[in-house]
């Protein structure tokens, strides 16, 4: 169990990230009716992970991201619109149409049901005014890199159409095998894009997670900048551990939103790390700080 912050601490870090503003609790179950969104800068478009901020629901999550300026939260799928839509909120990444994290477009046998579960999600995302839907490549299981590029190619082109109709961008994420997503094929970018090159619709992305990325590859900021146009989402989280983008990790966060600012970029930065502090409202809070340059 995560051991609880000192009182004392929590409240000068909330004074020193907010410029001495005496904003009290950021608990969930707390927030003041009358306060106003923090005020951000604009250049980033912040969004949320529901999984990584358990305990708290959806409602109570949607609740606190609202006063947080958060626009979005990702990794839900069709049952939660309704939840999000009376919040004001976007689904900036749906899910829902995937197998699973290790079975999918890199073999052949997963593609009539892959194809079956996209063609009816994909119009129901249109339909809810969202456009980002997640895939996953599937794990190796001893295939070779072009195989799996192959495979995946003849897999996703049969719904490329119905994506591209409905204005739906199907997101691939780049998840790390060292870590998190052992025998995970999609691991390094170089991989992604040689499928977003075959596959040649905008309306297929990588969906470039920032924390895995580091693990895998590093080298971060160079590779935004040189192929910012095959990424089309981004998720935070602090490298190790996954948790708080603090000084206890090591990515520079604010020269990363940096570069990918510099980009043009307009679509969502996610946040999806774990806190290991109680307060995960509060600790979204200092996310949306250090990111938001």
């Amino acid at each position: 169990m995560t051991k609880p912050i000192n009182p004392g601490r929590r409240e000068s870090f909330k004074k020193v990230l907010l410029g001495g503003a005496a904003l009290g609790s950021l608990s969930s179950f707390d927030f003041e009716e009358s306060k106003k969104p923090l005020s951000l800068k604009g250049n980033i478009n912040h969004g949320v992970c529901l999984w990584s901020m358990r305990p708290l629901s959806l409602e109570e999550l949607c609740a606190g991201a609202k006063k947080l300026g958060i626009q979005g939260v990702d990794i839900v799928g069709p049952d939660a619109y309704p939840t999000l839509q009376k919040y004001g909120l976007q689904c900036s990444m749906s899910n829902g149409a995937e197998i699973s994290i290790a079975d999918g477009w890199n073999d052949p046998k997963f593609h009539d049901q892959l194809v079956k579960n996209y063609e009816e999600v994909i119009p129901i995302v249109a339909k809810n005014g969202y456009k980002n839907l997640i895939a996953f490549s599937g794990n190796r299981r001893g295939m070779d890199d072009e195989t799996g590029l192959e495979n995946c190619v003849k897999g996703l082109k049969r719904i490329m159409a119905t994506a591209e109709k409905h204005g739906v961008v199907i997101q691939m994420e780049l998840l790390n095998s060292k870590v998190d997503h052992k025998d995970y094929m999609c691991d390094l970018s170089p991989w992604g894009i040689e499928l977003c090159k075959r596959i040649d619709s905008e309306n297929f992305k990588l969906l470039y997670d920032i924390y895995h990325m580091q693990i895998d590859e590093g080298d971060i900021i160079r590779t935004i900048k040189n192929n910012y146009q095959y990424f089309g989402h981004y998720h935070t989280a602090g490298n190790p551990g996954r948790n708080e983008l603090d000084q206890n990790q090591e990515i520079n966060y604010p020269a990363v939103m940096q570069a990918i600012v510099d980009t043009g970029y307009k679509g969502f930065v996610s946040h999806e790390f774990v806190p290991k502090q109680e307060d995960k409202l509060l600790a979204l809070q200092q996310a949306i700080d250090v990111c938001d340059v």
